[in-house]
């Protein structure tokens, strides 16, 4: 490679960033600044400097010290300005020279670097922290909650620390909203870990940031969540009370979505506490709101997806293992799952389920094989909501003792062991 071919414009090292590892005589800083800008590859800037690519990345990682004869060769070969290192051409090797041009030097370029200042708020400040909660979302799917714990914390004391900046600006409300959904998803990755009382906390901050947003949407999707969660913690009669609050929440005309949600779940509470009668009406009301809601295209804010057919027969599903309707649930959770596949730890909590309709209904052997690897996907992922609702199958199961019984008790054994 030629190397006069791509050199760079003298603005380049008056760059604050160039300006500085120069005033320092940091020649790996100052190199990859130049790979950068030039946008080579290591193996065409070691071409231009003349030596070796492994050499080249021993000295980019601080491994390969220079010396002075070598820091001026290079220096030459990308160009950079002699004036600007701490010494000159060759022969001009004066140290009090040297060291009263480096405070020169140093000096220039310390006020080239602008001064740090504080962060402000603006209007890409809310959709910026958004996109975190939103990638954290998408990686619990697969990722074991206690490595997404400590950063989903750190993520809501982060927006709390940018809420306190914003004060009463007009961007106030949007960080509040913001800091809902964060305290929502930390809620959501502690229950996944069966640490009920921090997921109580973080689902509390939820609910109170909604409602400082003035956001009735938000908040009583949080509400929601709150009892989804005391669901499963078999607290119904909390969980009711809750969705008659989420139900105030939302006001007179709450949209087709969050109806449909919010019967469903009530539909849950209801079988959860053995009330038949009351869980089918919260299912019809529920399938009423369903098809309401397939006249909006686009679901609101914070729902992310419609609330459509194939999620109705998931809850329908549930609702019928808590009843005990084995072919009911075995029918709707095939309804349910024609549509779409769940990702992998919801595939681990539906097996449970699954597994529960398929005992009830006397097929033991599918029964144990669906909690086995149910059990499975717990352990590997480090869910402890998982892992706790195989433990509980397991409790409650009053079958025979197969051998598939046995096989399934020596590994829930070693994963307590």
């Amino acid at each position: 490679m030629n190397q006069d071919e791509g050199r760079l414009p003298p603005q380049f090292w008056s760059m604050p960033i160039v300006a500085a590892a120069l005033a320092e005589c940091d020649i790996p800083a100052v190199l990859a600044e130049v790979q950068r800008a030039s946008g080579w590859t290591q193996g065409q800037l070691a071409e231009v400097v003349g030596y070796s690519q492994s050499w080249v990345s021993k000295v980019l990682r601080n491994r390969q010290p220079l010396t002075v004869d070598q820091v001026r060769e290079i220096s030459i070969r990308i160009g950079i300005p002699l004036h600007l290192l701490r010494f000159g051409a060759r022969g001009d090797d004066d140290p009090t020279k040297r060291r009263e041009f480096g405070k020169a030097v140093a000096l220039t370029a310390l006020t080239a670097i602008p001064l740090p200042r504080r962060a402000e708020v603006d209007e890409t400040t809310a959709p910026t922290l958004t996109g975190i909660t939103g990638a954290q979302r998408r990686l619990e799917s697969t990722t074991p909650a206690r490595e997404l714990a400590r950063g989903a914390v750190a993520h809501v004391d982060l927006a709390g620390r940018i809420l306190g900046r914003a004060g009463r600006s007009s961007f106030a409300d949007d960080i509040r909203a913001v800091m809902s959904e964060a305290a929502g998803f930390t809620a959501w990755v502690h229950a996944d870990m069966h640490d009920t009382g921090t997921s109580r906390t973080y689902y509390r901050l939820a609910i109170d940031s909604a409602r400082q947003a003035r956001h009735s949407l938000l908040a009583g999707y949080m509400i929601g969540s709150l009892a989804a969660f005391e669901i499963d913690t078999d607290d119904p009669a909390l969980a009711l009370g809750l969705l008659t609050q989420a139900r105030k929440e939302l006001g007179e005309r709450p949209p087709a979505t969050a109806r449909a949600w919010l019967s469903s779940i009530e539909a849950l509470g209801h079988a959860t506490a053995r009330n038949a009668s009351a869980a089918l009406e919260s299912l019809k009301q529920a399938e009423s709101a369903v098809v309401a809601s397939e006249r909006t295209s686009t679901p609101p804010w914070p729902w992310v997806f419609p609330f459509d057919h194939a999620k109705l027969a998931g809850y329908r599903a549930l609702v019928m293992v808590r009843l005990g309707r084995a072919d009911e649930a075995v029918t709707a959770f095939a309804e349910s799952l024609s549509s779409a596949q769940p990702a992998t730890k919801q595939r681990g909590v539906l097996m449970t389920e699954i597994a529960t309709a398929k005992a009830l209904s006397g097929h033991y052997d599918e029964a144990f094989h669906l909690i086995s690897n149910a059990l499975t996907v717990g352990v590997t992922y480090s869910s402890e909501r998982i892992i706790q609702r195989a433990r509980r199958f397991r409790r409650t199961y009053t079958g025979p003792m197969t051998s598939g019984v046995r096989a399934f008790d020596e590994q829930l054994r070693a994963t307590l062991l």
